[in-house]
């Protein structure tokens, strides 16, 4: 089976390897020359989706496209393809307007009684501060007190296109919803760990949540995908605030690094399911492979996490340091991990990776991965771990 991943990023970097593990072809398309997942493909074509050019016959060669890409222009002009073409297109266009837009999504939030952070000024400082579309934590900016929020936005004419939200600490946690009207699957919950910037910088699994709390996100993310009629995938990402969880996003997309955490904990593949739900031939319907684990041991223990190798130092940072680090290639057994996606070489002095290490439980999976970093220490001639 030959895909069409549309967007070298990180999220398609997550496409990209899913579809090695479930044994497809790869066709990346990217207007940048080198992005992060082009060490991944089969096959790239440095193109913009926007100008159509040359797209139809691209495109039409494959047996289904995954949407990797935030550009608005480019969704659509994916879209206007998609209405006259056999090819299906693993995008609902409808359930991303809302999810895309937090002030959206956070109205939803309130018409259904889903719980969420209030919104400034109902509640008191400290409070978050992000724009209302872009990713998780681009842009995201904390005010301990008015002044600083006043500082900050006196040269905006309006926050109309800024969500302002009370701070709230926690652990956070992230669960994909996967499906159509009628028929969705909540598959695994996993943790999440941010760095100084809220960027994720490490997912783990299986999560430490307590069961009747698993239950309660899952009710909540099954609630949310029946209204928005979602078709195909949603990550819903929650924070555990005073003991109540409490919605940060949404996003109806294939999202990155989780899926690989759970198709390493479960076996799952998001990918998979996603495709089975815009009906292509030779992939297992969602209904066969929904809850496959369920009854089972709660998964094998996972540990995902982005290094940065410079100047003797090694450190964990959140997932942008991916972005920047050029074309990525997969490596197994990477120092004692698992598997890694990095841009290391022996003898190069700065390089990044995502370690992906597994172990029959999460604690081992923890112990695993202080193996390999200490090996990285010996090997590469780091003398300094910053704080991780």
């Amino acid at each position: 089976m030959l895909i069409a991943v549309v967007g070298g990023g990180l999220q398609g970097v997550e496409a990209a390897y899913l579809a090695y593990k479930a044994g497809w072809e790869v066709l990346l398309l990217d207007k940048k020359p080198d992005p992060p997942a082009s060490g991944l493909c089969d096959h790239f074509e440095q193109m913009d989706v926007t100008a159509m050019h040359g797209l139809e016959s691209i495109l039409n060669l494959v047996d289904l496209v995954i949407p990797a890409v935030e550009n608005r222009a480019a969704l659509e002009s994916l879209v206007e393809w998609s209405c006259s073409a056999a090819v299906p297109l693993a995008f609902d266009m409808d359930a991303y307007g809302i999810s895309s837009s937090k002030l959206e999504s956070d109205r939803l939030f309130a018409r259904i009684g889903v719980p969420a952070p209030l919104y400034w000024p109902e509640c008191g400082f400290p409070v978050f501060a992000k724009p209302s579309r872009g990713s998780g934590s681009e842009k995201v900016q904390l005010f301990h007190n008015p002044q600083q929020l006043e500082n900050r936005f006196s040269h905006v004419s309006s926050l109309d296109d800024w969500v302002l939200q009370e701070y709230v600490d926690g652990p956070c946690f992230s669960l994909e919803v996967v499906g159509y009207p009628g028929h969705y699957t909540a598959v695994q919950v996993t943790d999440l760990e941010m760095d100084a910037g809220y960027d994720c910088k490490r997912v783990l699994a299986p999560t430490r949540l307590p069961s009747d709390q698993v239950n309660q996100f899952e009710k909540i993310s099954l609630d949310i995908a029946e209204v928005i009629q979602l078709k195909g995938l949603m990550d819903v990402e929650v924070i555990l605030h005073n003991g109540q969880l409490k919605v940060l996003e949404i996003d109806a997309r294939l999202p990155s690094q989780t899926p690989t955490a759970v198709y390493w904990s479960t076996g799952i593949n998001l990918l998979e399911l996603l495709a089975s739900v815009f009906s292509v031939p030779s992939v297992s319907p969602v209904a066969k492979q929904e809850k496959r684990w369920e009854n089972e041991v709660p998964g094998k223990g996972v540990v995902y996490e982005h290094i940065r190798v410079s100047n003797e130092t090694i450190e964990v940072c959140g997932e942008h340091i991916m972005k920047e680090a050029g074309p990525l290639h997969l490596q197994a057994d990477f120092f004692g991990a698992d598997e890694a996606l990095t841009n290391y070489a022996p003898g190069r002095n700065c390089w990044a990776a995502t370690l992906i290490v597994a172990a029959a439980d999460r604690s081992e999976a923890i112990e695993k991965r202080n193996r390999v970093i200490e090996k990285i220490q010996r090997n590469v001639d780091i003398r300094e771990e910053l704080p991780s």
